[in-house]
C-alpha cells in the first residue's frame, strides 16, 4: 500500500528515490501496510511540492505559456461540468426523461421516446472536445471547439443543433451566480486562450496522458447514474469543494516554487466568476452572502502574488 503514496511524486523522483522512500517507511513503521494519517498527509504534501518543482524546472516552455495552458484547461473543465449528465446520456443512448437539464421537454435526441423536436448533439461535447485537445497539447483542435461554444451561445433562438439547454435555463449554477452558455465571458476567454496557444508553437505545449481523463469519466458516470443536475445542492456543494481544493493546490505550488504560472488560471476563473456576478447580482446563491462570494473570488489573487514574491525573496539569499 505504501507504493500508492509514490503516485503523488513525479516519475523522475520515483525512479531516483522511490525505493529509498519505501525502505524508510518500512523501517519506521514495521508490520504496517500504511503509515499514520499525519505521515500520509506530509508525504502527499511533499509529493505535490515535488511535482510543482519539476514543472518549474522544465525549461522547454516559458512560464506564461504554461500558465495560459493551465487557464484554458481550467475554463474547459468549468464549462464541461454542468453537462456531465447530458454527455453521458447521449453517449450511451439513454433517454433522460424528466431528469433532463433545463429541457423544455424530454425526447430531444433522435432515438428518445418523447414526442418532440430533435437535436443532434449535446452542447457539452464542445467543452469536452476542447478539454481533451488541450490535455494532449492540440490547441489547433481546441480553438474551433471553443469558437463553436461562442456560436452556440450567441445563437439563442432558432437553433436546435445543440438544443437550448444552457441558454433558456440555469444549466450552470456554481459559486456566486449562474453562468449559462449565452454568457460569452467563459467561452470567449477560453477561445482567446486557445488562440494564443495555437499561435505560440503548439509543439511546446505540455502533453498529458489520457489517464488524466479518468476523473472526468468517473464524474460523468456518477452524474449520469444518479441524475445529478447542475441546479441540485449536491452539484453546487461538490463543485465548491472541488474549486477550493484546486485553489489550495495552486497556493501550495506557488508557495513551494515562487513561480507565477499558477496565478493565471486562478485569475481567469476569478474574472469569469466576477463577470457573472456583476452582470446578474440578483442571481447569487442564497447560501452565500454577496461579500463572502466576492472575497472568495478576488482575495486569492493578491495572496498568491504575495506568496510568490516571498518565496522568490527567500530563494535569492540561498
Amino acid at each position: 500500500m505504501n507504493r500508492l503514496l509514490l503516485a503523488a511524486y513525479p516519475k523522475s523522483y520515483r525512479s531516483r528515490q522511490g525505493e529509498e522512500l519505501l525502505d524508510c517507511l518500512a523501517e519506521a513503521y514495521p508490520g504496517r501496510s500504511w503509515p499514520p494519517p499525519r505521515e500520509v498527509a506530509a508525504l502527499m504534501r511533499a509529493g505535490v511540492q515535488a511535482r510543482a518543482r519539476a514543472v518549474v524546472d522544465d525549461a522547454a516552455r516559458p512560464w506564461w505559456l504554461d500558465g495560459i495552458h493551465l487557464a484554458a484547461l481550467a475554463l474547459a473543465a468549468l464549462a464541461l461540468v454542468p453537462y456531465l449528465q447530458d454527455v453521458w446520456h447521449w453517449a450511451l443512448h439513454i433517454d433522460p426523461g424528466q431528469h433532463a437539464i433545463a429541457f423544455r421537454f424530454s425526447g430531444w435526441y433522435p432515438w428518445a421516446a418523447g414526442p418532440t423536436r430533435t437535436r443532434l448533439l449535446p452542447y457539452g461535447l464542445l467543452p469536452l472536445v476542447c478539454l481533451i485537445a488541450l490535455l494532449r497539447g492540440r490547441a489547433w483542435i481546441a480553438l474551433p471547439a471553443a469558437a463553436a461554444m461562442i456560436w452556440a451561445g450567441a445563437t439563442l433562438h432558432g437553433r436546435t443543433f445543440f438544443g437550448d439547454e444552457g441558454k433558456a435555463g440555469l444549466s450552470y449554477y456554481g459559486l456566486g451566480a449562474p453562468i449559462t452558455a449565452r454568457d460569452l465571458a467563459l467561452s470567449g476567454t477560453l477561445c482567446a486562450a486557445c488562440a494564443v496557444l495555437a499561435l505560440c508553437r503548439p509543439r511546446r505545449l505540455r502533453r498529458h496522458s489520457y489517464r488524466r481523463l479518468a476523473p472526468v469519466v468517473l464524474a460523468m458516470f456518477t452524474a449520469g447514474s444518479l441524475h445529478i443536475i447542475s441546479v441540485s445542492p449536491v452539484f453546487q456543494r461538490g463543485l465548491f469543494v472541488l474549486e477550493v481544493v484546486a485553489l489550495l493546490g495552486a497556493w501550495a505550488a506557488t508557495a513551494a516554487t515562487g513561480d507565477h504560472r499558477w496565478l493565471i488560471p486562478v485569475a481567469a476563473v476569478a474574472i469569469v466568476r466576477t463577470q457573472a456576478i456583476v452582470v446578474r447580482p440578483d442571481a447569487f446563491m442564497q447560501s452565500f452572502p454577496h461579500l463572502v462570494v466576492l472575497l472568495l473570488l478576488i482575495a486569492p489573487l493578491p495572496a498568491l502574488a504575495i506568496t510568490a514574491q516571498r518565496r522568490q525573496g527567500q530563494a535569492l539569499p540561498e
